[in-house]
């Protein structure tokens, strides 16, 4: 039994600090009041100073309670029985389910070892053009979702999720609303992949302290399942609110702050979770797809211009599509027309330049220029560029994306017009 430690100095927020010797860093603490047994985590120390951020809040504590230190750090629970389950901040189960027996493994510990990784060379298949044929997503890879409040990326998570080729998908949610997560739930069950989905859900209601345990959980579990030969493919909204979180303790133990008020580690508290992602050597994988909602639209804030150096690439999500001139996926080169058709490369190219040069059309009307034949091709181009390949709710293998592409091409150019090499205009171009 640890040492109970009967006085609590001082109660700011959701921080209490105390003193005592002996104890670890990011270890647990059971804090006992009259009626109530709550759970806290050693986040700072200085000296025999003690600083914990209590789960479920501090309101109803009192400086008199008695708090017991555990000995070892937070853990989550890992095993098969997670498959279909869903759980709190804390790891508590929240869909009446009984709460799981397998084993305790701790959570937030490093990455895995970069002598073990292997390059990443296979893709992830999501039957959405605009990620597979124009910004292929990549096994191990880790990329956010830049976009602003009120975009569809909740539904474009879901939908990865329930079409991403994966052995299991993990969703950690943070700051999520109740109406959000009711579409998380009803989405997996409804497509019939929830036998393979496992939900660590902090709701905008919960406590902040348990926002920023919920990304530590879903990449451990992903982890330990990695080992195990799964291929994981992990989906976190929203990364802001965890920073934001992050924030708000760090104002409570009263840091020094950095950038617009954020802590002056926020790039090494992003980076240690996204560089969980990686491709295990004869074992699995973890693949990290994260939303970063960007306040007032802004990439040169903290929380994005920090994660644009750590991740490979990005997708824009604005105005309900994926934005094919902001998005980019650094690692698509190293599955382009080699695991993939040998066309996709130059399909690629070809129907973003045309679509630009569409922009470039739509610009001289919006200047009032008069427009050329020209102009007025690449005009309908660009509309049915859009139509069938940009609208989120266009679902295809890649294969039929690239027959599609070539069919739009075929629809308003001669060959001669698009560029394309002339081997690949004999074989793929459609027949009259």
């Amino acid at each position: 039994m640890r040492q109970i430690i009967t006085k609590i100095d001082e109660i700011t927020g959701n921080i209490a600090t105390l003193k005592s010797a002996g104890v670890g860093l990011k270890e647990l603490a059971v804090i006992e009041s009259p009626g109530r047994t709550t759970l806290g985590q050693v986040i700072s120390l200085n000296g025999e100073n003690v600083t914990l951020q209590v789960f479920g809040g501090t309101k109803g504590l009192s400086t008199k309670d008695q708090v017991r230190f555990l000995g070892h750090p937070m853990r989550v629970k890992y095993g098969e029985s997670l498959l279909g389950r869903i759980f709190n901040g804390s790891g508590v189960p929240i869909d009446g389910g009984p709460e799981p027996v397998e084993e305790d493994i701790p959570i937030g510990g490093p990455s895995f070892n970069p002598a073990n990784r292997i390059i990443p060379k296979q893709m992830i298949r999501t039957n959405i053009p605009m990620i597979d044929l124009f910004n292929s997503l990549v096994v191990s890879q880790k990329l956010p979702i830049f976009s602003i409040p009120g975009e569809p990326y909740n539904q474009l998570l879901a939908r990865v999720g329930m079409q991403a080729e994966a052995d299991i998908i993990i969703l950690g949610a943070m700051g999520l609303k109740f109406d959000d997560f009711t579409f998380f739930r009803r989405t997996f069950d409804a497509s019939g992949v929830m036998n393979r989905v496992i939900m660590f859900v902090h709701l905008a209601s919960d406590p902040v302290v348990e926002c920023l345990l919920v990304p530590d959980m879903a990449l451990a579990a992903a982890e330990r399942f990695a080992e195990a030969g799964k291929r994981v493919l992990v989906l976190l909204t929203d990364m802001t609110n965890f920073a934001d979180s992050m924030k708000e303790i760090s104002i409570s133990m009263e840091q020094i702050p950095s950038n617009r008020g954020y802590p002056g580690d926020l790039y090494s508290q992003l980076a240690s979770r996204y560089e969980k992602a990686v491709d295990i050597g004869g074992m699995g994988s973890i693949t990290i797809l994260a939303v970063t909602t960007m306040p007032g639209d802004d990439v040169t804030h903290p929380i994005p211009d920090n994660t644009g150096y750590i991740t490979e690439g990005q997708f824009y999500l604005r105005h309900g599509v994926i934005d094919p001139f902001g998005s980019l996926s650094r690692l698509k080169q190293n599955v382009v027309s080699k695991v993939t058709r040998k066309d996709h490369n130059d399909i690629m190219n070809t129907m973003i330049r045309l679509y630009s040069d569409c922009r470039e059309s739509r610009n001289k009307i919006a200047m009032g220029f008069k427009v050329s034949r020209w102009d007025e091709t690449l005009l309908a181009y660009g509309d049915d560029f859009q139509k069938e390949m940009m609208d989120l709710n266009v679902n295809m293998s890649i294969e039929a994306a690239l027959d599609k592409c070539w069919e739009i091409l075929a629809k308003h150019f001669e060959p001669m017009q698009t560029g394309l090499k002339d081997q690949l205009v004999a074989e793929f171009w459609p027949k009259k």
